[in-house]
């Protein structure tokens, strides 16, 4: 008995998705709800598992591939028919991966001449590319004799002269004076990035404004509770969760700040979907958490300490991505001492945090050393005067040098 695998049904605001990679080829066995292949999106990457315990018999989409909703992707001998456990038949016809076998096709070779390195013999794509690069295929192919392949010339594999003692391989090890360049297409995740930021520059009116914040405050009260915090919620009592407590107070007092433009309509939300930027393998992201307003300061840590890991494994999921009523972005993490963020469309504002770093400050009349950061808030002018987006920082900065504003509500 054969089950079909096929794309499984993408939301309204995704028209397809990309074949990222096949984490199972043809004549492997699988077992119920292992992931077979994974889905690029504008947004996420999507897991697809096994519907059941079997071999895939036949994979239909190569990597690369563009796929719909529905669409086949593979079909599995389901174990009814075939053991699992069992180990595979030798005499099985010679397996290749679909990136392996579209580049046989693309070259015109002859399969049963190449030597498949992978698990149980599988042809690989590099398994081909060697093949290719073997000095006597790369005569052959020159005179034009060899049936098997085209007459396109495939450049021969340069041998990188290396330094006495320098056996890396790098780079660095390239042939004096060889300028190497790579070109590799853009992500599905990049080229969205992109897109929405070039929007956001040329459709709404970005202004930043400054200040700075004394974060000695924030940062004693960490200290005394940080143990008791750990000990009685498993999770690290962070410098964010305070960020969107202050956040959520200047945006109850600034609604401008929480409202996005759609058409000719100012629209003003009555919640606080707070996104959080999280840098991932495949780029910057974005993960909302939602009704940040009802959350304690350890449901928040909790809360972003989830999408972060979720972020890091590719497995945020379309939900985790999308609304969104306001943003912060921490570049402190990486050493950033200011930036002008860029405003997450259709959001109307961001926060931009940064490193903490010990500054002359003047108090009472003498110069003492404190902990500042500078904070920026970039928004949309349209919607945002300037006097509410300067109130709405100072709101922030007064919230984070008085931290007990968080607990009294004022």
């Amino acid at each position: 008995m054969s089950t079909e695998v096929k794309v499984p049904e993408l939301p309204e605001s995704v028209a397809d998705a990309t074949i990222v990679s096949w984490r199972k080829q043809a004549g492997e066995k699988v077992k119920r709800d292992e992931s077979l292949v994974d889905l690029e999106t504008d947004k996420v990457v999507l897991e697809v598992p096994s519907p059941v315990d079997g071999i895939i018999s036949e994979i239909y989409q190569a990597e690369g591939d563009v796929v719909l909703s529905g669409q086949l992707l593979a079909n599995i001998s389901e174990s009814s028919a075939v053991d699992v456990d069992a180990p595979e038949d030798d005499s099985v016809e010679k397996i290749i991966t679909p990136s392996a076998k579209k580049m046989i096709e693309e070259n015109n070779l002859n399969a049963d001449e190449i030597t498949g390195s992978g698990k149980s013999g599988r042809l690989l794509k590099e398994d081909v590319q060697a093949f290719m690069n073997q000095p006597s295929v790369q005569q052959v192919k020159e005179s034009g004799v060899n049936k098997t392949t085209t007459n396109e010339t495939v450049p021969p594999v340069k041998t990188p002269l290396k330094s006495p003692g320098n056996t890396s391989g790098d780079l660095s090890d390239k042939t004096q004076g060889e300028r190497i360049e790579k070109r590799v297409p853009m992500t599905r995740l990049r080229a969205r990035i992109a897109e929405r930021l070039l929007d956001a520059q040329q459709n709404a009116a970005i202004l930043t404004t400054f200040n700075e914040v004394n974060m000695q405050p924030v940062m004693d009260l960490r200290n005394k509770y940080k143990d008791l915090f750990m000990k009685k919620y498993d999770v690290k009592l962070g410098f964010m969760s305070f960020f969107v407590k202050a956040s959520i107070e200047a945006l109850k007092r600034f609604p401008a700040v929480n409202a996005s433009i759609d058409g000719g309509d100012i629209v003003y939300h009555g919640f606080f979907d707070i996104g959080v930027a999280v840098a991932s393998p495949r780029g910057l992201v974005v993960p909302v958490l939602r009704n940040a307003d009802q959350m304690s300061l350890a449901e928040i840590e909790t809360g972003i300490a989830d999408l972060v890991d979720k972020a890091k494994n590719n497995r945020l999921e379309i939900e985790d991505m999308t609304g969104g009523t306001f943003s912060l972005t921490n570049g402190g993490v990486f050493g950033s001492m200011l930036s002008t963020p860029i405003i997450n469309p259709p959001q109307s504002g961001i926060l931009g945090m940064h490193k903490i770093q010990q500054r002359a400050m003047v108090e009472n009349g003498e110069i003492v050393a404190q902990p500042i950061m500078y904070l920026a808030l970039s928004y949309d002018h349209r919607i945002i005067d300037g006097a509410e987006a300067v109130q709405f920082l100072v709101t922030i900065k007064d919230v984070l040098e008085d931290p007990a504003r968080i607990i009294v509500g004022v």
